[in-house]
């Protein structure tokens, strides 16, 4: 079995606060997360080595927006989000 077996998966939007590093103004910006839930069970067909890794498998978010845009009206640069976790644990 896969990975994804293990999981249920769904997007999400949350809110994070970041600053532009070109006009240094701090704002409230929607990064788009894909959330994958443990399921509450395994699936038929799998077998012990299978089952040891859905024991040890975690809830988790993976970050799928690398960029954002300033909402500063004179800047509007696009800038890399390095502030948030790529990977976070729920």
């Amino acid at each position: 079995m896969e990975e994804r077996d293990f999981f249920d998966e769904k997007p999400e939007q949350r809110t994070h606060t970041l600053t532009c590093p070109h006009c240094g103004k701090a704002d409230e910006y929607q990064l788009g997360w894909l959330v994958r839930r443990k399921k509450a069970q395994l699936g038929r067909g799998a077998d012990e080595r299978d089952r040891a890794r859905f024991a040890k498998a975690q809830s988790y978010m993976v970050r799928r927006d690398d960029l954002a845009a300033c909402k500063n009206i004179r800047c509007r640069k696009r800038f890399d989000v390095a502030g948030v976790q790529s990977v976070a644990f729920l």
